[in-house]
């Protein structure tokens, strides 16, 4: 699973944010099912009287691991960080992967047409 989270942040925002937002890293790496994660500004902004667009994104395991990640007490304390993300889809299911010079390798999706089977397994 991919989790995406993209920010405005501005010129004078960029020191506090990328701290704040290394700590909320750290703290998601600490949790089990983590598995790699990381921060980024965006290389080709082109409005420069406004934000810069920001990006803190991160691998997991599964929905579950990350899930459950959310309710460890240091994400939470990283909250004020996360709840800045803009307001859009921010978890991805991974469905394809491709290793340097290989063939794109495919993956099912996870997901069930049952909503309630999904709350079943994610409360496991």
């Amino acid at each position: 699973m991919l989790v995406v989270y993209r920010f405005a942040v501005t010129e004078g925002e960029t020191a506090t944010f990328s701290r704040d937002a290394e700590d909320a890293l750290a703290a998601l790496a600490s949790c089990e099912g983590y598995l790699r994660g990381g921060l980024g500004r965006a290389v080709d902004d082109f409005n420069d009287s406004g934000p810069a667009s920001w990006l803190l994104w991160s691998e997991w395991g599964g929905v579950g691991s990350y899930r459950r990640a959310l309710s460890n007490y240091q994400v939470k304390m990283a909250t004020p960080l996360l709840s800045r993300a803009l307001p859009e889809p921010s978890g991805y299911e991974v469905l394809a992967e491709c290793a340097p010079g290989e063939r794109p390798r495919r993956s099912d999706s996870d997901r069930t047409e049952d909503p309630e089977q999904a709350r079943r397994e994610a409360a496991r």
